[in-house]
């Protein structure tokens, strides 16, 4: 009589479609954020569903931003309290593109020893989830916005007003934000008007509202011709370099603006120009 073969056991085919179904499901419900990440990485990205960790970049010392001295000073008291577990203010950083916003929260912030979380303006909706998994974490953390603006009454402002506003999705004690725009009030300048402009009254309040919930507001103006050289001057000198005001001011002339940037683009002009002499 023939011998009866046994049915297929867990290591036949049954278990290959077992492992094609959970492969399918991890693609469709990727892993969450990894607590220990909070709990170690000292620069984080928050990508709206996970933290990852980012690799340490260069950043310049605090002593190098230069014509910004007030509000420097401002912004380090504020960021040494959060890195001290005391009360801090959430921040807005506003004003002239290449005046080192972002770049000077970055410095503070590695100078500081103080952990920098970066998120992005489109995913303000997430940032809840994010404030929930950091008040496990046990140290101050900053969550900094980089480059924001709103268009005129969307409801990613109204979003923002209410994670400032201490809601439901209230940040943790140890946990507080830094935005910077290149727009006093985070509105983003459209030639159209917007659809509520019928009611420009309410618009007004939404724009104050927000701005009020900062409680650091730090403006970053263009400098004037004496200050630009300054900057020049210093960057050079650090290098070994004398400044040459004509050239520098035709350096910014060239550009269109005079700016912290427009400066530092300069000091590495004359850097180029050593090299190659």
């Amino acid at each position: 009589m023939p011998e009866t073969l046994p049915p297929p056991g867990p290591r036949g085919p049954h278990r290959a479609d077992l492992r094609r179904i959970a492969d399918a499901l991890e693609r469709l419900a990727p892993p969450g954020p990894d607590p220990a990440l909070a709990r170690a990485a000292r620069l984080l990205r928050w990508t709206g569903r996970t933290l990852e960790a980012v690799a340490p970049r260069a950043v310049l010392d605090p002593s190098m931003f230069l014509g910004v001295e007030a509000q420097k000073a401002a912004l380090r008291t504020n960021l040494l309290a959060l890195a001290r577990g005391g009360p801090a203010h959430d921040m807005l950083l506003w004003g002239a593109r290449g005046m080192g916003k972002s770049a000077l929260v970055h410095s503070l912030a590695h100078a500081l020893d103080l952990p920098l979380v970066e998120a992005t303006g489109a995913g303000l909706e997430t940032l809840g989830a994010l404030f929930a998994l950091l008040a496990g974490a046990g140290r101050p953390f900053l969550v900094f916005v980089d480059d924001l603006a709103f268009d005129p009454g969307g409801s990613a402002l109204r979003k923002l007003r209410s994670l400032l506003d201490g809601g439901v999705e209230a940040r943790p004690a140890h946990v507080r934000l830094a935005v910077t725009s290149n727009h006093r009030h985070l509105l983003a300048r459209v030639a159209a008007e917007p659809a509520d402009a019928r009611h420009p009254r309410d618009l007004a309040e939404d724009q104050l509202a927000l701005v009020d919930r900062f409680g650091l507001v730090l403006g970053f103006h263009l400098p004037d011709q004496e200050t630009y050289l300054c900057m020049c001057r210093a960057y050079l000198a650090a290098e070994g370099l004398a400044l040459d005001e004509a050239d520098a001011l035709a350096f910014a002339l060239a550009r269109g603006t005079r700016s912290g940037r427009t400066a530092w683009h300069y000091r590495v002009e004359q850097l180029v120009r050593r090299a190659s002499g």
